[in-house]
């Protein structure tokens, strides 16, 4: 049996879908003062000082901290539902399927969040691992469980989970730095579609996509 693990945003859709989930889930008041706390955090990131895990989680804080978890886990499925689809790439389900076939196991592995990457996964019965909200009496903390799901946690998790012994051969599939680990775990590589040999193979030639990547300097919303 083989173990095939696919990053999400950019490798399964076309473009980022935590930024615009922010957006969809987010009021307009706090997406206002959410600029002007992040900028700090924004400035960090682009001088290299941030990370871009420990910002997105700064962010998800600014975002979603003591809002119901009913609430945002129904407008997670409701963007699972209506927003996603629309991002999807046709090669990605495809492989996913391939590896179905093939009797594979198949899992998401993804800093996405667990309130909408959860049921787009949940109705195509895939396993997934990702950044989870943390929630406490009803309402969301600030804080995610065990951090941001990207790079080595993103390993961590993984060999958590799974008994890497048991498989013949991994698989991974990523489009970004924060991939580079899970793929460099793999026996196959695919970096953007492409199958390579090692991350050394992968140059600064390649652009990096458009959206594909977590956006860490996104505004809150």
């Amino acid at each position: 049996m083989n173990l095939a693990l696919f990053d999400f945003d950019g490798t399964i859709t076309s473009n980022n879908t935590w930024t615009p989930f922010l957006k969809y889930a987010v009021r307009p008041s706090r997406r206002v003062a959410g600029r002007l706390l992040l900028l700090p955090v924004i400035v960090g990131h682009r001088l290299g000082v941030v990370p871009v895990g420990r910002a997105r989680q700064i962010a998800n804080c600014v975002a979603f901290w003591g809002k119901r978890s009913t609430s945002l886990r129904q407008r997670g499925v409701e963007y699972g539902t209506d927003v996603l689809p629309r991002t999807l790439r046709q090669a990605a389900l495809d492989r996913i399927e391939w590896h179905k076939s093939q009797g594979d196991d198949v899992v998401v592995v993804s800093a996405s969040l667990n309130v909408y990457l959860g049921p787009w996964c949940d109705a195509r019965n895939l396993p997934y691992i990702c950044t989870t909200l943390e929630e406490r009496a009803g309402r969301l903390t600030g804080r995610c469980v065990d951090g941001d799901c990207s790079g080595v946690e993103k390993v961590r998790r993984i060999r958590q989970r799974f008994d890497l012994s048991r498989y013949t051969l991994l698989y991974a599939y990523g489009d970004t730095p924060d991939d580079r680990e899970m793929l460099e775990l793999a026996h196959k590589k695919y970096y953007r579609g492409r199958e390579v040999a090692s991350w050394d193979e992968i140059t600064e030639y390649d652009d990096p996509p458009a959206s594909g990547s977590n956006d860490a300097e996104s505004e809150a919303g």
